[in-house]
Formats: structure tokens, sequence, C-alpha cells
């Protein structure tokens, strides 16, 4: 497993080792003790997986009181995966990360507990897939607005293309509109 470091600290890319054959490949997506080893200590509860279309936009999510860390990974097709530092006092507060998921370069992203996070669908259809490290609690559901402009996120949305986006995910503030109430702790 290669661990790449991004720009917000906490938030790293995986590459785990693909072993290819005539017959297809097999890789090691999750193992408890390399995870410890390279840092990554979450206890994972509860694995997610979606389906969505091209052009799907989910996000930017994260829950206040009951806060997930998520490990992220594509089965299917491809997906621009972000992570934003929500982190009230965080040095890189506002700050993004993004990182191509698919199932061709079997990347993976461990986003820690405090980042919304959110990902936008490149491919035809793509199965995303993904551990918490806490239950998913719906009466904490939070966001940030994708579009806040501030935060500026390139999504890699085609020109005069608009993402199909719930009303949900639409209806969040900007982290500038939001109290530090709202926000997790640095």
């Amino acid at each position: 497993m290669q661990l790449i470091e991004t720009n917000l600290p906490g938030v790293v890319i995986l590459e785990p080792a693909v072993f290819p054959d005539e017959r297809g490949f097999f890789l090691e997506s999750y193992h408890r003790e390399k995870f410890h080893e390279i840092g990554i200590n979450a206890t994972f509860v509860q694995d997610n997986q979606s389906r969505s279309r091209r052009g799907v936009l989910r996000g930017l999510h994260f829950q206040l009181k009951s806060p997930q860390a998520k490990l992220c990974s594509v089965a299917r097709g491809a997906v621009l995966d972000v992570a934003v530092d929500i982190r009230a006092g965080s040095p890189t507060f506002g700050q993004w990360t993004s990182v191509l998921l698919s199932d061709e370069n079997h990347r993976m992203i461990f986003v820690p507990r405090g980042f919304a996070h959110g990902f936008h669908v490149l491919s035809e259809e793509a199965d995303f897939l993904y551990k918490c490290d806490e239950f998913y609690a719906p009466q904490d559901q939070c966001g940030v607005l994708w579009s806040d402009p501030q935060i500026g996120i390139n999504w890699q949305i085609p020109n005069g293309q608009t993402p199909i986006i719930n009303d949900r995910d639409n209806g969040y503030l900007s982290l500038s509109e939001m109290d530090v109430v709202q926000l997790p702790k640095y």
C-alpha cells in the first residue's frame, strides 16, 4: 500500500498493490494491521455503496455530533472525489483537495473526521464505495454548499453543463454563512 500525502494534513490517497493475471486482478482494499502501520487507525463500523450516473454531484457532506472518517473508493467507473477542511480554527480551514478515483487506478482516499466530503461522477455510471468509522445519523446530516465561491472547488464540470444535484445539497450554506457552532472544531 502506497500512501500519498495531500495538501490537507490527514487526508491521504492510497494506492493498493494490484495483482493482475489472465483472470483479472486481486487487491486488498482494507487490512486493519496494514492500515495501522501507515497511520490510519479508524475502526470502521459501516460500509456504504451508491450508484450514480454521469454528471451527478453528491456533497459536501459531514456529521457534526457524530463525525465520520471515510475510506472511499470506486468499484466501477470514475469520480472526482473532494475533501474540504471545515474545522473551525484549522490552519487549512476552507481549503480543499481532490483525487480521481476509478476502477482503473484503484486509488482510495481517506477523509478524516472534521472534513466535508463529496464527489462528481465523470463516467457513464459509477459505483462508489465508502467505509465509515461512525454510523450514519440522519438527524446529524450536515453540509456545505458544493459551489461555495470562497472554497472554489474545480469539480471538472464540462462547459455548458449543469451537475445533477438534489435539493438538499443545493440548499446548504456556504462556509462564510455558517456559524462556528455549525462546524467541527480543530
